[in-house]
């Protein structure tokens, strides 16, 4: 996602503390768009569905805190990164911020470099967890969040732990994945299985994805290959 693509929200009901900010994070490229309260924030939220909201807590008509849980409510903005602009020592503020929903916070007054640097972090969280959702690797599309494949145009429904296995080995491409650690991450403590189990299971993922996929690492374990 270029930086253009990205959409950040500021609320503030300071003018000169929406300027300042505006200005340092447009001169980066991104797309700023300005809230003064938190009814404001709301709307402005719902209309531009922005990445990443940064918000004043002590505002008029609705404070950060209501308008953080309101927003968290909104299912389209549930990926939405929310900080909190607080003042030093407002661990009350903090705290209540966390509650609320927020991901992180923002102490002001702050230096604009450290400000971008601080945007650029919370949206690089951002990336990641979109990037969790999907992995992408070729004409395979392994989708996390619904349990489902695409390989090619075909979509695949894969039993629950053959999916897993997959999501794993494919998560990181090339890595040889150990027995062991295959076995704790899919199968953890809930049943007692043996080394024939994920040999069962890289057979069957070879038969659906392909084996030219799945590379046996002698006496160590299996990798995803590209």
């Amino acid at each position: 996602m270029k930086k253009r693509d990205i959409t950040i929200l500021l609320v503030d009901d300071e003018p000169d503390i929406l300027e300042i900010v505006r200005y340092n994070l447009t001169s980066e490229g991104y797309t700023v768009e300005t809230a003064e309260n938190g009814l404001e924030a709301i709307e402005q939220a719902k209309k531009v569905k922005p990445q990443l909201i940064i918000m004043d807590v002590m505002m008029p008509k609705m404070d950060g805190i209501e308008a953080c849980e309101k927003i968290r409510n909104i299912p389209e903005l549930a990926e939405t990164v929310i900080t909190f602009l607080t003042a030093r020592g407002e661990d009350y503020s903090q705290m209540a911020g966390f509650e609320a929903g927020a991901d992180d916070y923002i102490t002001k007054p702050i230096k604009p470099k450290i400000l971008v640097s601080k945007v650029k972090a919370l949206l690089r969280r951002f990336k990641e967890e979109e990037e969790e959702e999907k992995i992408k690797l070729g004409n395979l599309t392994i989708n996390r969040e619904e349990y489902k494949i695409l390989l090619g145009k075909e979509e695949m429904v894969l039993p629950r732990k053959e999916f897993e296995l997959l999501a794993l080995l494919a998560s990181k491409p090339g890595k040889v994945f150990k027995r062991e650690d295959i076995l704790d991450t899919i199968w953890g403590n809930d049943v007692i299985v043996g080394g024939r189990t994920i040999d069962v299971h890289i057979r069957k993922l070879r038969e659906k994805i392909g084996d030219d996929k799945f590379k046996t690492v002698k006496g160590v374990g299996y990798k995803f290959v590209l």
